[in-house]
């Protein structure tokens, strides 16, 4: 009787929410079936069966909380039996303050084993063999996670990323907890996956990467009337508005292109030179931040990135997103503007080299060519760079060719 165990769905997943049973003690049960939603630390997927069989077992009820590679159910072939009394619900402690440590596997992790025995067929869920197709990835070489040592998703490299080494775990021991005083009055919310994997990356961030920081300020009147003629149009003619930030990972995708040395990645014993702009896009949702991405970024029409963010963004606040939408990032922008953040430095996105922050565009007074004070439009944006891989210099060519795009909008019409 093979037990139905937590898979891992994301690169960073450690453990996961079971949200929903799809199926119920007695149901038949083929490979691929969707059998159940679960909430990882990025989102809400769901998960397919890997064997056939008759679902007898059901162990962890809905709401409950499990470490990756623990039991959640069983199968069997046979006439299902009753169920057995479900397990109580775990509860995952809060720690009393400091962030955990980043993506240290946890005991009850499985440990990848080989997804082929000799003159064995490869397996591999479905999902990650419609990426590796996608990707090139020959799944032969690529070692499973999943139940059984079979390919999930979220064990499938980029195409030409297999050399790329995330970057070291940091040590519990780095991370000393700093009691928290508080009274029975104060309110505790334990970490949800999200909000810890949020704490453990970017704490890694921090301690790992030299960071540096640079920043500029816009002359955002040119894009500011070009943004409203645009969407006068298409007022006129029933299609979609564009945004500020629409225009901005636009220039950001195309001025990443123009200087590699800045959509890159710090790999051990290497620099990675992606070939192409992966966009990570910061969306605040309810549990934290979530970094979706958009492929070939640099290849887009502006409609088309317009068109990309805005549905990652809707997805991503509905926890939707499939893991291949959220890895593979090689360069993040992060846009406070809307909330009227003027200018701010932003944590790198590991192992990505480089994080782009953009304030919101402010009038101010300012000097013309004709040295005369006007009132202008100004929007400051900053890169904070991995000093292991940019030079301050390349940092700073990047941040010009950014804002010539920005400043001359209408070539990146073209």
């Amino acid at each position: 009787m093979p037990d139905i165990t937590m898979p891992k769905l994301s690169d960073t997943m450690l453990e996961g929410t079971l949200v929903k049973w799809l199926k119920k003690v007695g149901d038949k049960i083929a490979v691929g079936d969707v059998i159940a939603e679960v909430e990882t630390d990025k989102a809400t997927m769901e998960m397919e069966a890997f064997d056939d069989g008759v679902l007898s077992e059901i162990v962890v009820p809905e709401g409950g909380v499990v470490k990756v590679g623990e039991k959640i159910a069983a199968l069997d072939g046979g006439t299902a039996k009753a169920p057995a009394k479900p397990a109580a619900k775990k509860e995952v402690p809060a720690p009393a303050s400091a962030a955990p440590a980043a993506s240290a596997p946890s005991p009850t992790t499985p440990k990848p084993r080989a997804a082929v025995a000799d003159g064995a067929r490869v397996k591999a869920s479905p999902l990650a063999k419609k990426i590796a197709a996608e990707r090139g990835v020959d799944l032969v070489s690529v070692a499973g996670t999943g139940p059984g040592g079979r390919i999930v998703a979220a064990d499938v490299p980029e195409k030409g990323a297999a050399s790329a080494q995330p970057a070291p775990a940091v040590s519990r021991a780095s991370a000393p907890a700093i009691p928290v005083i508080s009274t029975a009055s104060d309110k505790r919310t334990p970490l949800s996956g999200m909000r810890r994997t949020i704490a453990e990356r970017l704490l890694a961030s921090k301690t790992q990467i030299p960071h540096f920081y640079l920043s500029l300020e816009i002359d955002a009147e040119p894009l500011v009337r070009l943004r409203k003629d645009i969407n006068a149009a298409a007022e006129a003619t029933g299609t979609p508005k564009v945004t500020v930030n629409d225009f901005v990972l636009l220039a950001t995708a195309r001025a990443a292109a123009a200087h590699p040395a800045v959509n890159s990645a710090f790999a051990g014993d290497a620099i990675v030179e992606f070939a192409s702009v992966q966009l990570s896009v910061a969306i605040s949702v309810d549990d934290g931040l979530i970094t979706p991405v958009i492929r070939d970024a640099q290849k887009l029409s502006l409609r088309e990135i317009s068109a990309a963010v805005k549905d990652l963004a809707v997805r991503a606040r509905a926890k939707k997103l499939k893991p291949e939408e959220y890895q593979g990032g090689t360069i993040t922008v992060s846009n406070l503007g809307a909330y009227g953040i003027e200018s701010f430095y932003a944590i790198i996105n590991p192992p990505q080299a480089a994080i782009l922050a953009v304030g919101a565009i402010v009038k101010k007074p300012v000097v013309n060519a004709q040295d005369q004070v006007v009132v202008g439009q100004r929007m400051t944006v900053s890169l904070s760079g991995d000093h292991r891989v940019v030079d301050g210099a390349a940092g700073a060519e990047f941040l010009a060719t950014f804002r010539k795009s920005l400043e001359s909008p209408a070539s990146l019409l073209f």
